[in-house]
Protein backbone atom coordinates (compact mmCIF):
# COMPACT_ATOMS: atom_id res chain seq x y z
CA UNK A 1 0.00 0.00 0.00
CA UNK A 2 1.23 3.50 -0.84
CA UNK A 3 1.79 5.95 1.99
CA UNK A 4 -0.27 9.13 2.25
CA UNK A 5 0.89 11.93 4.55
CA UNK A 6 -1.97 14.31 5.19
CA UNK A 7 -1.79 18.08 4.91
CA UNK A 8 -0.02 20.04 7.64
CA UNK A 9 1.58 23.46 7.74
CA UNK A 10 5.15 23.93 8.93
CA UNK A 11 8.02 26.31 8.38
CA UNK A 12 10.25 26.03 5.34
CA UNK A 13 13.20 24.39 7.06
CA UNK A 14 10.96 21.68 8.50
CA UNK A 15 9.21 21.05 5.18
CA UNK A 16 12.42 20.61 3.22
CA UNK A 17 13.99 18.45 5.92
CA UNK A 18 10.85 16.29 6.05
CA UNK A 19 10.89 15.72 2.28
CA UNK A 20 14.58 14.79 2.41
CA UNK A 21 13.97 12.35 5.26
CA UNK A 22 11.07 10.73 3.41
CA UNK A 23 13.33 10.16 0.43
CA UNK A 24 16.09 8.70 2.57
CA UNK A 25 13.62 6.44 4.39
CA UNK A 26 12.24 5.18 1.08
CA UNK A 27 15.76 4.32 -0.06
CA UNK A 28 16.63 2.61 3.20
CA UNK A 29 13.43 0.57 3.25
CA UNK A 30 13.55 -0.02 -0.51
CA UNK A 31 9.91 1.00 -0.77
CA UNK A 32 8.04 -0.51 -3.70
CA UNK A 33 5.00 1.76 -3.45
CA UNK A 34 5.08 5.58 -3.67
CA UNK A 35 4.86 8.07 -0.82
CA UNK A 36 2.51 11.05 -1.28
CA UNK A 37 2.59 14.09 0.96
CA UNK A 38 0.60 17.33 1.00
CA UNK A 39 1.69 20.34 3.03
CA UNK A 40 1.63 24.10 3.50
CA UNK A 41 4.05 26.79 4.68
CA UNK A 42 3.81 28.90 7.82
CA UNK A 43 5.29 31.47 7.79
CA UNK A 44 5.55 32.23 4.05
CA UNK A 45 8.84 31.07 2.62
CA UNK A 46 11.05 31.47 -0.43
CA UNK A 47 12.66 28.23 -1.53
CA UNK A 48 15.68 28.40 -3.81
CA UNK A 49 16.71 25.68 -6.23
CA UNK A 50 19.56 23.35 -5.33
CA UNK A 51 22.18 25.35 -7.20
CA UNK A 52 20.61 28.80 -7.01
CA UNK A 53 22.34 31.63 -5.15
CA UNK A 54 20.73 34.15 -2.81
CA UNK A 55 22.14 37.13 -4.69
CA UNK A 56 19.21 37.48 -7.10
CA UNK A 57 16.50 37.86 -4.45
CA UNK A 58 15.68 40.68 -2.08
CA UNK A 59 16.73 39.14 1.23
CA UNK A 60 16.12 42.39 3.12
CA UNK A 61 12.50 42.49 1.99
CA UNK A 62 12.03 38.88 3.10
CA UNK A 63 13.58 39.55 6.50
CA UNK A 64 11.53 42.69 7.08
CA UNK A 65 8.28 40.94 6.13
CA UNK A 66 8.68 37.68 8.04
CA UNK A 67 9.37 35.55 4.95
CA UNK A 68 11.75 32.63 5.50
CA UNK A 69 14.33 31.54 2.93
CA UNK A 70 15.43 27.92 2.44
CA UNK A 71 17.35 25.90 -0.11
CA UNK A 72 15.66 22.94 -1.77
CA UNK A 73 17.34 19.67 -2.65
CA UNK A 74 15.54 19.82 -6.01
CA UNK A 75 16.60 22.00 -8.92
CA UNK A 76 14.84 24.90 -10.55
CA UNK A 77 14.53 28.50 -9.52
CA UNK A 78 13.18 30.46 -6.58
CA UNK A 79 9.57 30.23 -5.51
CA UNK A 80 7.46 32.03 -2.93
CA UNK A 81 5.37 29.57 -0.90
CA UNK A 82 2.40 31.23 0.72
CA UNK A 83 -1.23 30.53 -0.10
CA UNK A 84 -0.79 27.19 -1.83
CA UNK A 85 -0.82 23.42 -1.51
CA UNK A 86 2.53 21.72 -2.01
CA UNK A 87 2.74 18.05 -2.98
CA UNK A 88 5.58 15.55 -2.76
CA UNK A 89 5.66 12.30 -4.70
CA UNK A 90 8.44 9.83 -3.89
CA UNK A 91 8.93 6.55 -5.71
CA UNK A 92 11.56 4.22 -7.10
CA UNK A 93 12.61 4.70 -10.70
CA UNK A 94 11.30 1.19 -11.40
CA UNK A 95 7.82 2.13 -10.20
CA UNK A 96 7.31 4.38 -13.22
CA UNK A 97 6.93 3.12 -16.73
CA UNK A 98 9.85 5.22 -17.99
CA UNK A 99 11.47 6.29 -14.75
CA UNK A 100 14.99 6.32 -16.18
CA UNK A 101 14.06 9.32 -18.31
CA UNK A 102 13.77 12.58 -16.39
CA UNK A 103 11.42 14.12 -18.95
CA UNK A 104 9.23 11.01 -19.19
CA UNK A 105 9.02 10.68 -15.41
CA UNK A 106 7.89 14.29 -15.07
CA UNK A 107 5.19 13.66 -17.65
CA UNK A 108 4.06 10.45 -15.97
CA UNK A 109 3.69 11.99 -12.52
CA UNK A 110 2.10 15.10 -13.99
CA UNK A 111 -0.36 12.97 -15.93
CA UNK A 112 -1.70 11.66 -12.63
CA UNK A 113 -2.34 15.24 -11.55
CA UNK A 114 -4.05 16.01 -14.85
CA UNK A 115 -6.41 13.10 -14.19
CA UNK A 116 -7.02 14.29 -10.65
CA UNK A 117 -7.89 17.84 -11.60
CA UNK A 118 -10.52 16.55 -14.00
CA UNK A 119 -12.48 15.64 -10.86
CA UNK A 120 -12.84 19.35 -10.08
CA UNK A 121 -13.45 20.34 -13.72
CA UNK A 122 -10.03 21.87 -14.31
CA UNK A 123 -8.38 20.81 -17.55
CA UNK A 124 -4.61 20.97 -17.18
CA UNK A 125 -1.96 20.65 -19.86
CA UNK A 126 1.74 19.93 -19.76
CA UNK A 127 3.96 22.93 -20.29
CA UNK A 128 2.71 26.35 -21.30
CA UNK A 129 2.77 28.91 -24.09
CA UNK A 130 5.45 31.11 -22.54
CA UNK A 131 9.00 30.35 -23.62
CA UNK A 132 11.85 30.14 -21.13
CA UNK A 133 13.47 33.49 -20.42
CA UNK A 134 16.80 32.98 -18.68
CA UNK A 135 16.65 36.31 -16.83
CA UNK A 136 13.77 35.12 -14.67
CA UNK A 137 14.65 33.93 -11.18
CA UNK A 138 11.03 33.31 -10.17
CA UNK A 139 10.06 29.74 -10.98
CA UNK A 140 6.43 30.41 -11.87
CA UNK A 141 7.44 32.77 -14.70
CA UNK A 142 9.15 29.93 -16.57
CA UNK A 143 7.19 27.26 -18.42
CA UNK A 144 8.84 23.92 -19.17
CA UNK A 145 7.61 20.46 -20.08
CA UNK A 146 7.58 19.62 -16.37
CA UNK A 147 4.91 22.19 -15.55
CA UNK A 148 1.13 22.10 -15.64
CA UNK A 149 -0.85 24.95 -17.13
CA UNK A 150 -4.47 26.02 -17.45
CA UNK A 151 -5.38 27.85 -20.65
CA UNK A 152 -1.69 28.45 -21.30
CA UNK A 153 -0.99 29.94 -17.87
CA UNK A 154 1.17 28.13 -15.35
CA UNK A 155 -0.66 26.72 -12.32
CA UNK A 156 1.69 24.02 -10.99
CA UNK A 157 5.47 24.19 -11.01
CA UNK A 158 7.40 21.02 -10.17
CA UNK A 159 11.01 20.01 -9.53
CA UNK A 160 12.85 16.70 -9.09
CA UNK A 161 15.77 15.20 -7.26
CA UNK A 162 17.13 11.69 -7.78
CA UNK A 163 19.11 9.58 -5.37
CA UNK A 164 20.11 5.90 -5.41
CA UNK A 165 17.35 4.82 -7.76
CA UNK A 166 14.57 6.93 -6.19
CA UNK A 167 12.80 10.10 -7.28
CA UNK A 168 11.50 12.97 -5.21
CA UNK A 169 9.23 15.25 -7.17
CA UNK A 170 7.48 18.11 -5.44
CA UNK A 171 5.57 21.11 -6.65
CA UNK A 172 3.31 24.01 -5.78
CA UNK A 173 -0.35 24.59 -6.59
CA UNK A 174 -1.14 28.28 -6.22
CA UNK A 175 -4.40 29.33 -4.59
CA UNK A 176 -3.64 33.01 -5.03
CA UNK A 177 -0.60 35.25 -5.18
CA UNK A 178 0.41 38.86 -4.77
CA UNK A 179 2.25 40.16 -7.87
CA UNK A 180 3.68 43.10 -5.93
CA UNK A 181 5.36 40.82 -3.37
CA UNK A 182 6.78 38.68 -6.17
CA UNK A 183 8.15 41.81 -7.81
CA UNK A 184 9.72 42.94 -4.54
CA UNK A 185 11.40 39.59 -3.83
CA UNK A 186 12.49 38.53 -7.31
CA UNK A 187 12.54 41.87 -9.16
CA UNK A 188 10.12 40.31 -11.64
CA UNK A 189 6.82 41.27 -13.22
CA UNK A 190 3.95 38.80 -13.60
CA UNK A 191 3.64 39.24 -17.39
CA UNK A 192 0.22 37.59 -17.20
CA UNK A 193 1.62 34.07 -17.45
CA UNK A 194 0.54 32.74 -14.03
CA UNK A 195 -2.87 31.60 -12.86
CA UNK A 196 -4.19 30.27 -9.56
CA UNK A 197 -7.11 28.28 -8.16
CA UNK A 198 -8.88 31.45 -7.02
CA UNK A 199 -8.89 32.79 -10.60
CA UNK A 200 -10.07 29.49 -12.08
CA UNK A 201 -12.77 28.61 -9.54
CA UNK A 202 -12.96 30.64 -6.31
CA UNK A 203 -15.43 28.15 -4.79
CA UNK A 204 -12.73 25.48 -4.49
CA UNK A 205 -10.89 25.09 -1.20
CA UNK A 206 -7.71 23.33 -0.14
CA UNK A 207 -9.48 20.06 0.73
CA UNK A 208 -11.13 19.95 -2.71
CA UNK A 209 -7.75 20.18 -4.43
CA UNK A 210 -6.05 17.65 -2.15
CA UNK A 211 -8.87 15.16 -2.62
CA UNK A 212 -8.76 15.58 -6.40
CA UNK A 213 -5.00 15.07 -6.51
CA UNK A 214 -5.16 12.07 -4.19
CA UNK A 215 -7.74 10.42 -6.42
CA UNK A 216 -5.66 11.23 -9.47
CA UNK A 217 -2.56 9.53 -8.06
CA UNK A 218 -4.63 6.59 -6.85
CA UNK A 219 -6.42 5.97 -10.14
CA UNK A 220 -3.59 6.75 -12.55
CA UNK A 221 -1.06 4.53 -10.81
CA UNK A 222 -3.63 1.92 -9.63
CA UNK A 223 -2.42 2.13 -6.04
CA UNK A 224 -4.17 1.62 -2.72
CA UNK A 225 -4.13 4.45 -0.21
CA UNK A 226 -5.10 4.39 3.48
Amino acid sequence: MAKLIEYKENNGEYNMRFDSQLLNDAIQEQEKEPIIRFYGWNPPCVSLGRNQSFEHINTDFCKNNGIDIVQRITGGRGLLHDNEVTYSFICSIEFLGKGESIIASYKEISSAMIEGFKNIDIKLELGGKKKIEAKHDYCMLISTGADLSYNGKKLIGSAQYRKQGYILQHGSILFNYNPQIIKEIFYEKNNNCITCIEEINPSLNRDDVIKAMTEGFKDYFSISLP
